[in-house]
């Protein structure tokens, strides 16, 4: 059985148990007359301590002291791989689910515009800034979401993404003849065959055996990623290029939410707005202080931090990815890729 298959088959399982305990659950008298609240699950794609448990749990915090809800979070691997917690969550077995586009753009074509390098600054302050004010993030993705059952309530950066490889890597030259992970997203693959490598798409719980026996020679993530990951362990050259923030996205099952009272809609909505000023504060510095955790535990890790002219060499090869986004999104997608430059250039001009 695969990895991707025995994840399908637990997400089943506990969905199963899922239900039934829903069902005995109902039979059960009420122990008082307060108000009943119902019980919320939320999905992740990561582990304890990550950024996106973190914003979880700030969520849940939230929710539970404002009100009789109450939201079980589940982390990565609970319930599968992230497609895996993205079916779930359409289906409404779950009614929250923290994604990446990078995922998410096998159902959104246009939420792979994340993926093209250096469109997103990942030194700016602004950033945060950018999240909350931009019409493309909060007036055009909604709909796109919409389209495919689910309520965007917030996106927001984890930090700049670094390169993990089997020796460091200063230009596009030395990424020839190297299989680099992706995730399962097409313009993310364009990206690393536009920089020199062979894009390698592999689901997350295959991606550190595949780099101990040296099936793929390198892969990307934040840097708190690879270091709650071990990926240094494996893959210890880490190589800054400035070419990405890794975004994420929150949503809802749409129906669950529609269904929703008004004072609920409210509350999920303050609740969002709580665990986004929290991560607001708390990703910036966060990359510095893992990777200082990497290099107390290990001594065979190098840092590689690209200069401008270093930088410039895989920057020249990104409007061919930018191209390629167009192609494969359409109208649709220009429109955003002309609102989403407008939203940046605003914010920076600021």
């Amino acid at each position: 059985m695969t990895i991707r298959s025995l994840a399908g088959a637990v997400a089943a399982t506990v969905m199963m148990a899922t239900l039934a305990a829903c069902s005995d659950n109902a039979d059960e008298p009420a122990a008082s007359a307060e108000p009943q609240g119902q019980k919320w699950r939320y999905a992740h794609e990561e582990y304890e301590g990550d950024v996106q448990d973190v914003f979880a749990y700030k969520f849940k915090e939230y929710i539970e002291e404002n009100s009789a809800h109450t939201v079980q979070i589940h982390r990565f691997g609970e319930l599968g791989e992230s497609d895996d917690i993205m079916e779930l969550t359409q289906a409404g077995v779950l009614q929250f689910v923290n994604q990446s586009p990078g995922f998410t753009g096998s159902l959104i074509p246009e939420a792979q515009i994340f993926f093209i390098p250096y469109l997103l600054p990942v030194e700016s302050e602004k950033v945060v800034t950018f999240f909350e004010e931009s019409k493309a993030i909060n007036e055009m993705f909604p709909k796109l979401y919409a389209e495919q059952g689910l309520e965007l309530l917030t996106m927001y950066p984890e930090g700049e993404v670094v390169i993990t490889a089997d020796e460091p890597i200063t230009s596009p030259e030395d990424l020839q003849g190297k299989n680099i992970r992706t995730m399962t997203n097409p313009l993310l693959s364009e990206t690393y065959q536009a920089f020199g490598a062979t894009p390698t798409p592999l689901p997350w719980g295959e991606v550190y055996g595949a780099l101990q026996t040296n099936i793929i020679q390198g892969q990307e993530n934040p840097i708190f990623w690879i270091q709650s990951g071990g990926l240094y362990e494996v893959s210890p050259n880490l190589i800054f290029t400035g070419h990405n923030q890794f975004t994420t996205a929150m949503m809802a099952n749409q129906e669950f939410f529609n269904g929703l009272s008004e004072e609920d809609k409210a509350l999920v909505h303050d609740a969002t707005e709580h665990a986004f000023d929290h991560i607001a504060n708390y990703v910036p510095g966060l990359g510095e202080k893992m990777l200082d955790k990497i290099l107390e535990d290990s001594d065979e890790v190098t840092v590689t931090r690209l200069t401008k002219e270093q930088r410039q060499a895989f920057r020249e090869r990104a409007p061919q990815v930018e191209e390629r986004f167009v192609e494969m999104t359409g109208e649709s997608g220009a429109k955003l890729l002309e609102q989403f430059k407008a939203d940046l250039q605003a914010i920076e001009s600021e």
